[in-house]
């Protein structure tokens, strides 16, 4: 599944599909997709380190910024120190982000000072651990050439993790469904009432001048585009199909596995 927030700092439920692996074709398959029903490429998107859905990123969407999140390169951090150092390494990675009062390239700049203190103080003792952030470090960065308000909200995936919990939630009480099409047209009817609770940010005359044209001259804003395929089934009759707005920043994730 997909989400973003557009342009009036909306979270808006973009799409969904079926898989049971993370490679590189079945997620360039989905991106497609939404290509095909015209969502151009946003100016961010957000994702986990899954080599399959990064690499797919990196062919369909070229030209978008494109975020790690810093969420899960910290549990694979802390899952490579004792236990007695988690607390200490987990502070000192977080002071990497926290706190940068400025955006843009200063910020990326600052970032970058802070990260070098880290990789240096604890790669003597935990080198594979350090090693999580020093080869990602680039793209854990990238949330810091936007808006400072918004930085806490675009750096991670956390939203549409939570909204997995609730998936699950609703499917687990079936037990089993009679095919690919009902799984789909349940999971879509719970994200698409879950969607409707999602927290969007807050777009400022001041934090929307960054997502000027002139800001990003190479890149198009995306447009509008419909919100179910038409390779799917139909969407519960309940659920309405507005046109859903320009993304700016989209976070992909790989949908829960419906076991038959």
């Amino acid at each position: 599944m997909r989400l973003g927030i557009d342009t009036d700092g909306h979270a808006v439920f973009l799409g969904l599909g079926p898989g049971a692996t993370e490679s590189t074709d079945a997620w360039r398959g989905f991106l497609q997709d939404l290509g095909d029903r015209g969502l151009c490429a946003p100016l961010l998107v957000i994702s986990d380190g899954g080599k399959g859905l990064c690499a797919a990123i990196e062919c369909s969407l070229p030209t978008s910024l494109h975020q790690r999140c810093v969420v899960h390169v910290c549990r694979n951090l802390i899952a490579k120190v004792p236990k007695h150092a988690q607390g200490e390494v987990k502070r000192d990675y977080w002071a990497i982000f926290n706190q940068i009062e400025h955006d843009g390239e200063a910020a990326v700049a600052e970032g970058r000072r802070r990260a070098k203190r880290f990789i240096a103080k604890w790669t003597p003792l935990y080198p594979s651990a350090v090693a999580c952030v020093a080869d990602n470090l680039d793209a854990l960065l990238v949330h810091l050439l936007f808006p400072t308000e918004h930085h806490k909200r675009i750096r991670h995936s956390n939203l549409i993790e939570r909204t997995f919990g609730e998936t699950r939630r609703r499917v687990k009480v079936i037990g089993r469904l009679p095919g690919e099409q009902s799984c789909l047209s349940l999971v879509w009817a719970v994200l698409d009432r879950a969607s409707k609770g999602w927290r969007g940010l807050t777009m400022t005359p001041k934090a929307l001048r960054p997502y000027g044209a002139s800001c990003w001259p190479n890149h198009r804003v995306t447009t509008a585009t419909r919100r179910w395929s038409p390779r799917l089934a139909p969407p519960p009759r309940n659920i309405p199909q507005e046109p859903a707005s320009g993304a700016v920043y989209t976070a992909p994730e790989t949908p829960p596995l419906m076991r038959r």
